[in-house]
C-alpha cells in the first residue's frame, strides 16, 4: 500500500533531547531514531524531523521559523502544554479565522497550534 501524500518539516534542535520531549507532550512519537536526526510522527498525520543543530539560533529570539499544526480538538492539544502557551488566554478566535494558541519549541521555533473556523 502506499504511503498518503504528505509533507514533513526539518526543525532545527539544538538539544534534541529537549525537542524530542516537546513534541512528545504535543503528541508526538519517535518514529525513526539516527542520533543527531529522528523522525517523529503523531496518530493522526503531523510529521516533522528533528535535526540536531547545537549553537543554532546563536539566540532563541533570533530564530525565525515557525510550524502551523492544524488539529480538529485544539483545546485537547491546549489542555495537554498549558503552562507553555504564549498567550495568556489560551486558545481563542483569530481576526483571520482561526482558533489557536501558540508555543515556542526549545530552540525557538513558534509553533502554531490551531483549526479553521467555519
Amino acid at each position: 500500500m502506499m504511503e498518503q501524500h504528505h509533507a514533513a518539516a526539518i526543525v532545527p534542535a539544538h538539544d534534541i533531547d529537549a525537542s524530542t520531549a516537546f513534541y512528545g507532550r504535543l503528541g508526538f512519537r519517535v518514529v525513526s531514531d539516527h542520533a543527531d536526526y529522528r523522525l517523529l510522527s503523531d496518530e493522526s498525520g503531523w510529521r516533522i524531523h528533528l535535526r540536531s543543530t547545537p549553537g543554532w539560533p546563536g539566540r532563541l529570539e533570533d530564530n525565525p521559523l515557525g510550524l502551523y499544526l492544524y488539529v480538529e480538538d485544539v483545546d485537547a492539544v491546549a489542555d495537554r502544554v498549558r503552562d507553555l502557551i504564549l498567550e495568556p488566554q489560551g486558545p481563542h478566535a483569530r481576526i483571520w479565522g482561526t482558533y489557536e494558541f501558540s508555543l515556542s519549541d526549545p530552540g525557538g521555533t513558534l509553533v502554531r497550534i490551531g483549526r479553521v473556523l467555519g
